[in-house]
């Protein structure tokens, strides 16, 4: 498994509510070279973000806007993914340095999100999850059982191994 950083951290020309069009065909460029260099290295590839959400920020920068006429990559783009993972951020926004904290800001990416996500994604291949439901206890293995069928693989059960309070 191989799991991918989130690009905009390593972005050169600004990000967030001071993102221009061109810093976020920055973002959504090094998403898919990042993709594209991981990608063979692991049967699994996870990543935080993709080009999908890089393009609800791209939209927003450019009011909706295709300056770069990246719409049809980034739908191509779209259907390598086996199964698009997306957390609704129902917790409050903890700085971090990078992450934008303005609700305001969130709940209209969120907006595009949810207008852009259903023509780019699948019903099948797309699971969303609150993101408070996300702790040390959730059940990944859910997660795995449904990409198997997508992978066209089946999964081997885990043996069951002996702790102290067995």
């Amino acid at each position: 498994m191989e799991v991918g950083r989130e690009v905009v951290r390593f972005n050169p020309l600004g990000f967030n509510e001071g993102a221009t069009p061109e810093a976020q065909l920055w973002v959504l460029m090094a998403q898919i070279q990042q993709e594209l260099e991981l990608r063979n290295r692991a049967e699994v590839l996870v990543t935080d973000r993709s080009v999908v959400d890089n393009y609800a920020y791209f939209l927003r920068v450019t009011r909706g806007t295709d300056p770069f006429d990246v719409e049809p990559l980034i739908r191509r783009w779209a259907r390598t993914y086996d199964l698009f993972v997306r957390l609704l951020p129902d917790v409050g926004l903890t700085p971090d340095g990078v992450r934008s904290v303005n609700d305001a800001f969130r709940d209209e990416i969120e907006g595009i999100l949810d207008r852009i996500i259903p023509s780019f994604i699948e019903g099948d291949r797309l699971l969303t999850i609150n993101a408070s439901e996300v702790t040390k206890n959730f059940d990944w293995e859910a997660i795995s059982r449904r990409l198997a069928p997508l992978r066209g693989v089946s999964l081997r059960a885990r043996p069951r191994t002996s702790t102290a309070r067995d």
